[in-house]
């Protein structure tokens, strides 16, 4: 518990977004954030506006406090849901309705992931090809398991039937692999598992509008910019079905030029992968 506490605390403006949430979701967000309890916190219902609106609060902060990077970005990318606080910062889909589409979102997710054991293992040290070869030799019939998150070289997220996962994690170890670390999450992400939640994303995306972004995005899907609403659109419905290329979206900024990071909200993944895809590049750390 405690999301948000820290950016509140030093900036009462923050309040402001965790507010204008709550009559979205017809709950008080910031108190769950702050006082939970911690099962309601971390269920991907709540879980996901609680991450989005965090994220976007500590990006407003930003912009209060050293303009010059909001200012002077060329573009931008998130990680899984935080593609749509990538999103919204350019301006492709208002906070309200960023706030809605998630809703539903997280809410599509924890039915699609209630409807079958599965989950989620981080895979250290090995490459793709190798983590691939993983799932093809533990997978059984019937079940589901496949890289679900690229991050960066030597961290690899599989994901899929619970059964599967496990017997990946003892194997992986056993094969050679630095760490096989299971994951806190209500299901198989970014996998055919989530495909029932397909349907009900895609509705409420249709319900908002979107526009063209005012800097490139760049798409968990294919690592690449679009802009054009409709295939935004399209490929965020494809996005929960779709493993996370984090890495290629790194190095797709990268050759851009880009050398100066900002990591917006709870944790520090780009921190981490960006330095194992270019020392060089910069990040600062923008907690919440």
């Amino acid at each position: 518990m405690g999301m948000g506490r820290a950016l509140v605390e030093r900036w009462p403006d923050a309040r402001q977004w965790f507010d204008r949430a709550s009559q979205v979701l017809g709950y008080d967000l910031l108190q769950v954030c702050l006082e939970g309890p911690a099962e309601k916190l971390d269920s991907t219902v709540v879980s996901q506006p609680a991450l989005f609106v965090a994220s976007y609060a500590a990006l407003e902060w930003l912009r209060a406090t050293t303009p010059a990077a909001i200012d002077q970005c060329v573009a931008t990318a998130g990680l899984s849901l935080g593609e749509y606080t990538a999103l919204a910062f350019a301006d492709v889909l208002g906070f309200d309705d960023a706030v809605s589409v998630v809703k539903r979102r997280g809410e599509a997710m924890q039915a699609a992931a209630d409807l079958s054991p599965s989950g989620m293992v981080s895979i250290l040290g090995w490459e793709v090809e190798r983590v691939t070869q993983l799932c093809d030799e533990v997978r059984q019939p019937g079940e589901i398991l496949q890289v679900a998150n690229l991050l960066c070289p030597g961290n690899i997220a599989i994901s899929g039937s619970k059964d599967a996962c496990g017997r990946a994690a003892e194997l992986a170890v056993v094969q050679g692999a630095m760490k096989a670390i299971p994951l806190t999450v209500a299901g198989a992400f970014h996998t055919s598992l989530m495909q029932p939640a397909v349907e009900p994303l895609t509705q409420a995306l249709d319900a908002v509008t979107l526009h063209a972004p005012r800097i490139p995005v760049v798409s968990n899907v294919d690592a690449q910019p679009h802009d054009k609403p409709e295939e935004i659109r399209e490929l965020l419905s494809r996005q929960v079905v779709s493993p996370v290329r984090w890495e290629d979206s790194l190095r797709w900024l990268l050759a851009q030029g880009v050398d100066q990071f900002y990591e917006v909200g709870p944790g520090r993944v780009l921190a981490g992968t960006i330095k194992r895809v270019d020392r060089k590049a910069k990040c600062e750390n923008i907690s919440v």
